[in-house]
């Protein structure tokens, strides 16, 4: 088969999956696990050959054109440069441990037939995404993302949470796809196509009237399917879904769709200094903020949510200051330590038979009771901190290199501002990773929470992917660093010294302070009683939260068995923990600036249409009633009453015509 042939076999693969899936979930259940696994299995096998024909040398170019537009043509086309090649093998990758990790994570699940075929759907778009050479197509692959999404997320839809985050999410990310649109069509319009090649084309001639709203417009698109501030709100209330799906969407599918979409347009936004300024701050604010709060949540989902917020700030800062190399390899080991962390956690919840224990204060001797867990999840955290030299370190240095260069001005078209801005919030964002990282360890592992009852060993399945995904977290940045510029253009990804020895040294002094916060808080725990107001920075307003958890979780209603108060976080970020806790109340302000005036102007309408519309609709209905009941009056049947009713009439027209003639 030729190339071409194979990487359409790719995507389309999975959706077959899908289709099957959906068609014989029911009727033969016996096929459901098969149809969710080997589709995906083999999309893997193909991707992978696809990589090795494509070898990082020429890109694959083929199209079709679907149907005459009479203007702007859109073509079914291909285009599979050596980024395309290996994020389709990540997608593909993930999403077969997925796959396979869900068959005993929703074992008993009597809705698993449709949450596997949406999966399969769900692989199947970002793949269409991944190869696609054409923005329209491309654009039908970002949209099934996000209804997969919404489905996904709210597939525990008996609960009130999940029903709120699909909702949620869809609606986020649909806010950033109109301007997103736009932005496409205005694109195709200067460059007269859609096809990725002559836009690239156009944009190397100057082609380009409008860069900057163009990227602007586009940029939106991208902070909401990439959870970017400010539409990044969505992500971590998406932690309601299954884990397997947290894990798909955090490491390979949606998220990574928004970072992937710039690497590939990189020089549309490259030909707008203001569009690279914007990108810079926003990666810098992104890492920033959800840094300070993964430190602040409680929730071991929701840490690694914001934890992801932050990644991907990481890859949006290496396409800031021109670098699509260094991004696209961040997002490679970020997908597999990621879904690594993700079903860990998963693995975590699993055994505790309920998600009352995402809570890592009520978390306790669980290093014993979950030993593939606790190992693996040490190594993705090692890789998270960027520690060497697990696989993160070489790829968040390749940024921190990347952002250096341009501040100092090696880059050229890049403003030395964006340099200046990633580079220092990408410092400050290692040390609130590692800090996060070493909390999120030391409270789920090594906390005084109450013990979940026993649900035995976890299967078999579940537990071998974990380690499957230990092998790159562990291995792949030592070995793509040396690889992996033949796919990337040539750009050297080799550590330098200075950002390796400042990235390394902020993240060992986030790790060890946040240590020593642990047993310092731990000391006071030990010797003051549960909810002590001495064990708490925030005093009573620490101590009421600790009694409110306690009183209202049905699970842990006892005192003895309430939230373990030795948290480092709090004691990391003092005043600051409960702003961070809530995401620094994003969501209140959207509440005050969108939600608030949208549901007044829908009670206005809606008092306008039934109090005045209506008015007017009934009055017209009132008079001729009124009308009709006068005329039934007059219609008594009886005969005298219409024979005097004659007469009378008839006296009086002659009478009028009398007076009249008198007058005359």
């Amino acid at each position: 088969m030729t190339t071409t042939t194979l990487a359409v076999l790719v995507p389309l693969l999975p959706f077959l999956g899908a289709a099957a899936g959906l068609l014989l979930g029911r009727t033969a259940p016996g096929f459901v696990r098969p149809l969710a696994v080997l589709p995906s299995l083999a999309a893997l096998a193909l991707a992978a050959v696809v990589a090795v024909r494509q070898g990082g040398d020429a890109a694959v170019d083929s199209a079709t054109e679907l149907t005459p537009t009479g203007s702007v043509p859109v073509e079914l086309a291909l285009h599979i440069d050596g980024f395309a090649a290996l994020v389709a093998v990540l997608a593909a990758f993930v999403a077969t441990c997925v796959q396979i990790y869900s068959t005993g994570y929703l074992r008993d699940d009597p809705r698993y037939p449709s949450y596997a075929a949406l999966v399969s759907l769900f692989t199947s778009a970002m793949l269409l995404v991944v190869y696609s050479g054409d923005l329209i197509v491309l654009l039908v692959g970002w949209e099934v993302m996000g209804i997969c999404s919404y489905f996904l997320v709210g597939h525990y839809w008996e609960t009130p949470e999940a029903r709120a985050a699909s909702i949620k999410a869809f609606l986020v990310t649909k806010l950033g796809d109109v301007p997103f649109l736009i932005g496409l069509f205005a694109l195709a319009t200067d460059a007269g196509s859609f096809r990725i090649t002559k836009i690239l084309s156009t944009v190397a001639n100057g082609g380009l009237h409008h860069p900057t709203l163009i990227a602007l417009l586009l940029l939106a698109g991208v902070a909401g399917k990439s959870a970017q501030f400010p539409l990044h709100t969505w992500l971590p209330d998406a932690m309601a879904g299954p884990t397997p799906v947290s894990a798909l969407i955090h490491a390979a599918t949606m998220v990574a769709a928004g970072v992937y979409f710039v690497a590939r347009l990189l020089p549309v936004f490259e030909a707008s200094s203001a569009a690279m300024v914007v990108l810079a701050v926003m990666a810098a604010v992104t890492m920033t903020g959800s840094g300070l709060a993964a430190l602040a949540q409680d929730d071991i989902k929701r840490v690694l949510a914001y934890s992801t917020i932050g990644q991907l700030g990481y890859m949006t800062g290496a396409l800031a200051v021109g670098d699509r190399g260094a991004a696209v390899f961040h997002l490679l080991s970020h997908g597999a330590f990621k879904a690594l962390l993700f079903l860990a956690a998963g693995v975590i919840i699993h055994a505790s038979g309920t998600n009352s224990l995402a809570a890592m204060s009520r978390m306790g001797n669980l290093r014993a009771r979950v030993p593939d867990a606790f190992w693996t999840m040490t190594v993705a955290l090692l890789a998270l901190a960027a520690i060497p030299p697990f696989s993160g370190f070489f790829s968040k240095e390749s940024v921190l290199g990347a952002a250096e260069h341009a501040a100092t001005g090696d880059t050229a078209h890049i403003p030395g501002v964006a340099g200046w801005i990633v580079l220092v919030a990408g410092l400050l964002a290692a040390l609130l990773t590692a800090a996060y990282a070493t909390r999120l360890w030391l409270l789920a592992f090594h906390g005084r929470g109450v013990e979940a009852p026993d649900h035995g060993r976890q299967p078999v399945a579940m537990n071998a992917v974990l380690w499957v995904l230990a092998v790159p977290s562990l291995a792949l940045g030592g070995l793509a660093y040396r690889v992996l510029p033949d796919w990337f253009d040539g750009r050297d990804l080799t550590p330098t010294l200075t950002t390796s020895v400042l990235g390394t040294g902020v993240a060992l002094v986030g790790g060890i302070v946040t240590y020593g916060a642990w047993r310092h808080t731990t000391a006071l725990a030990a010797r003051t009683p549960l909810g002590a107001v001495a064990a708490h920075p925030e005093g009573d307003a620490g101590l009421v939260e600790t009694e409110a958890i306690a009183s209202h979780t049905p699970a842990y209603g006892d005192v003895a068995s309430a939230p373990d108060p030795a948290d480092p976080g709090r004691l990391l970020l003092g005043p600051l923990h409960r702003h961070a806790a809530s995401g620094f109340h994003l969501d209140a302000v959207y509440t005050d600036l969108f939600v608030r005036p949208v549901m007044a102007a829908a009670s206005l309408v809606r008092f306008l249409d039934r109090e005045v519309v209506d008015t007017y609709v009934r009055g017209a209905g009132t008079l001729p009633r009124l009308l009709g009941a006068a005329v039934r009056r007059a219609q008594t049947g009886n005969m005298q009453t219409y024979v005097s009713a004659l007469l009378a009439g008839t006296v009086v027209l002659t009478v009028a015509v009398l007076l009249v003639a008198t007058g005359a």
